[in-house]
């Protein structure tokens, strides 16, 4: 028997030897794709990965929306191959070169040249058909155009709505008063403070629409809707709009509640309601390192301003990139400014 142990030993060692190893399985529900990453496969995967670095005139979040031209090209050229645009963004040009090179995505979508008769874009290695696709789509006047449809989209007038006076009558701000005391309430904000920020948002307009796709009187966008458990054939709905409004109020006062003052922390809520949290991070870490106080709202306010900058949105504190924040700024400002007048105006009615 001990013999035969050792045969049978043997002849498992010579047959593992005298085979190929086997492949291994994917795992259920993954797709391979074979063959090199050009055209055809980007096709087949349905997605063109491309490389930039944040900045204003290559990729940003502007209130929950992409932009920046070269990113606004390349979800148009990914539109023309038929495939989704996953846009990457990289801290600086060594890393957005390193990995082209290490084949992690299709394309760099910035200018890195200065032949001044192509936008400067940079197709990996061993895709000769996409780059083909690439020069025979662009011109040079697409980059001229989309500037053109970017100033558009950030003029004054992004926001369709009918304008509506700032009070209607002695004590009373808007035909919306109960649903702003009624949830205002629930999340402890004066009542007036939300009927400000409504006026900022919609002027008091329920059929108010942004360029973006934000909607109703608080300007809530789809996929904060989503979010939010809002029926999107109920963003228009007067109450339904303060409601979600209000319970997002929450969530961001939630989120800062390392802000001891309240009055600041609804400062902080505000500005992250109109510029995003994570860009309101971004500047409260470059005020703390900087030695002012990232909970006043008067010193984060000066870095919103300053993420304007490649000095400061380049640094690697800031984790989100550049940022239009003079809007987000003024914002705040505005919001407070319209608060105090409806607190005098609705206190001396009450007396």
């Amino acid at each position: 028997m001990k013999h035969n142990g050792i045969f049978i030993l043997f002849f498992l060692l010579l047959f593992a030897c005298s085979n190929p190893r086997q492949e291994k399985p994917p795992v259920w529900g993954e797709t391979t794709i074979s063959g090199q990453f050009d055209l055809p496969t980007i096709q087949q995967a349905g997605e063109l990965i491309a490389l930039t670095l944040s900045g204003p005139d290559t990729y940003y979040d502007y209130q929950g929306h992409h932009l920046g031209v070269h990113y606004m090209l390349c979800e148009q050229f990914a539109s023309q191959l038929g495939v989704r645009l996953r846009m990457e963004v990289c801290r600086d040009t060594a890393e957005l070169l390193r990995r082209l090179a290490d084949g992690d995505a299709d394309l760099i979508a910035l200018r890195i040249d200065n032949d001044s008769s192509t936008c400067g874009w940079r197709v990996g290695d061993g895709k000769p058909l996409l780059a083909e696709a690439f020069h025979q789509w662009y011109k040079p006047t697409l980059f001229t155009n989309m500037q053109a449809k970017e100033r558009q989209l950030l003029s004054l007038r992004k926001v369709q709505r009918r304008v509506h006076a700032p009070m209607l009558s002695k004590g009373v701000i808007s035909h919306y008063d109960a649903y702003f005391k009624h949830y205002g309430r629930r999340i402890g904000w004066d009542w007036r403070l939300l009927a400000a920020q409504c006026y900022q948002e919609s002027t008091f307009d329920p059929d108010a629409r942004s360029w973006a796709g934000a909607q109703g009187l608080m300007q809530i966008m789809p996929s904060t809707a989503d979010h939010l458990g809002l029926p999107r054939d109920m963003m228009n709905d007067p109450e339904s709009s303060i409601e979600a409004a209000t319970r997002l109020l929450q969530e961001l006062e939630g989120k800062f509640s390392d802000v001891p003052d309240r009055t600041e922390r609804q400062n902080l809520v505000l500005a992250s309601y109109n510029g995003g949290m994570n860009h309101i991070r971004d500047a409260m870490r470059l005020c703390k390192r900087d030695g002012y106080n990232q909970y006043r709202w008067a010193d984060v306010q000066k870095y919103v301003l300053r993420l304007r900058e490649p000095k400061y949105y380049q640094d690697t504190l800031v984790r989100y990139g550049y940022m239009r924040g003079q809007e987000t700024a003024e914002y705040v400002d505005k919001i407070r400014d319209r608060y105090q007048q409806y607190r005098r105006s609705v206190t001396r009615s009450e007396k």
